[in-house]
């Protein structure tokens, strides 16, 4: 079956463009002006990954995504005609995967859209431990114990790449390359909040840390 993807823009033309695009390279489109109605159809019909526009009429695409990632795991490319640090920042923090400025090559997008559809394909379950913390990287279902832990796509993969290395320390550096891509641009703190994150929902039941800051050199797995 050929990949949904839903694009959610109110600029008729790029919305057109990428519909003719998209198709002409396989893969099934669906399509919302606004926000409320892009919600709308990512709950009738869940896409496997969505295209995102940031400036919208009454409800913009921060919002959206935000929502989305209340309830869903898809992937999320956002296209904005604003190249700020602060708004690409703003963009991962609120859940999306990948951040395209408008105008953007279409080979560029492309690409990106088979990076992230390859990334978040169904895999063949294999769980990964340490202590008493599991995922299953086919449900990508992290539990504490017996708790269940309901991560973004974001947090996964970085506690995905923990899991990979247990008391191993990471650099800063090595994380930012191997999650965010080492053509991520801009300094920022975007690490270290997601490293808030994972440590919020993995001690929220009160349990020992296991994402420990290493100063001077990174982040490492252990107890």
């Amino acid at each position: 079956m050929p990949s949904r993807i839903l694009v959610i823009d109110d600029d008729s033309k790029i919305t057109a463009f990428l519909r003719r695009s998209l198709m002409y390279e396989g893969y099934h489109v669906l399509e919302a002006s606004d926000g409320y109605r892009g919600l709308q159809l990512a709950r009738e019909n869940p896409p496997d990954l969505v295209i995102l526009d940031v400036m919208m009429p009454g409800m913009d695409g921060w919002e959206v995504c935000r929502r989305l990632r209340e309830v869903s795991n898809v992937p999320i490319l956002m296209l904005t005609a604003r190249d700020e640090i602060a708004d690409r920042v703003r963009g991962l923090d609120v859940g999306a995967d990948d951040y395209l400025v408008k105008p953007f090559a279409l080979e560029e997008l492309l690409a990106r859209v088979r990076a992230l559809l390859r990334r978040y394909q169904p895999a063949s379950s294999t769980v990964m431990q340490y202590s008493d913390l599991t995922l299953d990287t086919a449900t990508r279902e992290a539990r504490r114990g017996d708790r269940i832990i309901i991560l973004t796509n974001k947090e996964y993969e970085l506690l995905a790449l923990f899991l990979r290395h247990p008391r191993q320390v990471l650099t800063r550096e090595a994380i930012m390359d191997e999650i965010w891509g080492f053509d991520y641009s801009g300094e920022s703190n975007v690490l270290e909040v997601y490293i808030g994150y994972l440590r919020q929902k993995l001690e929220a039941g009160g349990e020992p840390r296991l994402i420990h800051t290493v100063r001077g050199a990174g982040y490492a797995l252990r107890e």
